[in-house]
Parts: C-alpha cells; structure tokens; sequence
C-alpha cells in the first residue's frame, strides 16, 4: 500500500472506547447487564443517526446519544436519573484504547496528517480528545454537523477531502464500523477496517484495503518504521 498522506479516523469506537462509558456501572448493574445496557445503548444510537438522515429531522449528535440512552435504559426497566446522568457525563469523556497515543505519535514522527471525522458534535468531540488526551495528535477534528447528515453520506466523506485539500485516494480512511468503513470506501478513500471483534464482513459497496485487529498495526501496514512503542503497553 503507497505511503498515505494523511489518516483520517471515526471516533467512536475505533479511536475512543464507547463501552468505557459502562465500566464503573459494571459493580452496580452487574457486568453481563451492563454489556446489554451498552450494545442496545450504542445500536439505537446508530440506527436513530441513519434514520434521522433518511427522514431529513438532523439532530445533533448529542441528542441522538441521549434519545438512545433513554430508549435502552426504558428497554432494560433501567430508568433511573442518576444513572443516565453518570452515563451521559462518562460518555463526554470516554478512555482512548491503549495503542491510541502512541500509533498517532508514531503517524506524526513520520509526517502523515491525522484527523478524525465523526457524528459526534463539535463539543462532544473537543470534550472527547481533551479528556483522551490526543489533541496535540491530531491535525483536525471534523463533526458531521457542518453539513447536517449523518454517516455514511458522501457529503461527510467529503469534508475531509474539502479540509485537509487532498485527493480522496491520498487519505486512508479507519473505522471499526463495518458499514463507516464501506462508506468511505464507496466515496473514493482507501479504508481499513479496525475489527476488534472480527465481525464477519458487511454486503455493502466499497471494500476495505484490509482489516486490522487493532490499531497498533497501523504503522507497521503503512510501511513505517515503528518500535516498541507503539503497543499500548
């Protein structure tokens, strides 16, 4: 794979940990309830932004978090107001997967731009990267509110060619989310796969260059030098 000129990640779920958010609720609720409570949280979370997008009612993506969350704790007979607002507050400031800071170092020693591009808000996504600590690593961080759709539209995708001023081939596009990543592979961007789960692969347009089980991979696929650093460890 040629050398890429800048890589531009999702947020969610590939460089931020969403069910972090859970993990000081697991003593409380129980660990397998509090892994329900997630994955219905983080489905109706996405399916609310795809059908919000078809249906042309944009919110922002603040409010689908929340919209979702009381959908799965009504769900789950989990109504509680200090629960929702602990979780909520949590999700302003989800931990980064451990192999984050040290793979976007390792992008910056070596010259390769870096951006997100995400549903998130502005503030959600400011919020985010302050509290991961990976600001400093990021060249831009691009929210979906500037053109009012959700992921996969193409006019998403598009931001990031129109901000970072390249070419679609020249930007590798990473997402743990099969159909992001399908998404950004039909508009132009060459995409990886971050398949923590090993997920069985999407029927959709696009295809991804290739999967990786983690981003400590990453460098070493782009053909740079990488050392022990980059681990997470």
């Amino acid at each position: 794979m040629p050398a890429a000129v800048a890589c531009v990640f999702d947020a969610y779920g590939t460089l931020l940990d969403v069910d972090a958010a859970l993990a000081a609720e697991s003593a409380a609720l129980g660990r397998e309830r509090a892994v329900e409570l997630s994955a219905l949280w983080r489905r109706k979370q996405l399916e609310y932004s795809w059908l919000r997008s078809l249906m042309r009612r944009h919110a922002d993506f603040w409010q689908v978090t929340q919209d979702s969350l009381d959908f799965a704790l009504q769900a789950l007979n989990l109504e509680d107001a200090a629960l929702r607002s602990r979780l909520l507050a949590a999700y302003r400031q989800l931990a980064p997967y451990p192999e984050v800071p040290a793979m976007l170092r390792a992008l910056q020693r070596h010259g390769v731009r870096t951006a997100i591009l995400s549903n998130g808000s502005p503030d959600m996504l400011r919020d985010a990267v302050q509290a991961a600590g990976i600001a400093d690593l990021l060249d831009e961080v691009l929210s979906v509110e500037e053109v009012g759709v959700f992921k996969p539209a193409p006019e998403v995708y598009r931001l990031a060619t129109t901000r970072l001023g390249l070419a679609a081939p020249d930007i590798v596009f990473l997402s743990s989310n099969g159909w992001d990543v399908h998404g950004a592979a039909s508009f132009g961007f060459r995409t990886v796969w971050v398949n923590r789960m090993r997920a069985p692969d999407e029927r959709l347009p696009g295809e991804p260059v290739r999967a990786i089980a983690g981003l400590d991979e990453l460098p070493g696929f782009l053909g740079l030098a990488t050392d022990d650093a980059v681990t997470g460890a």
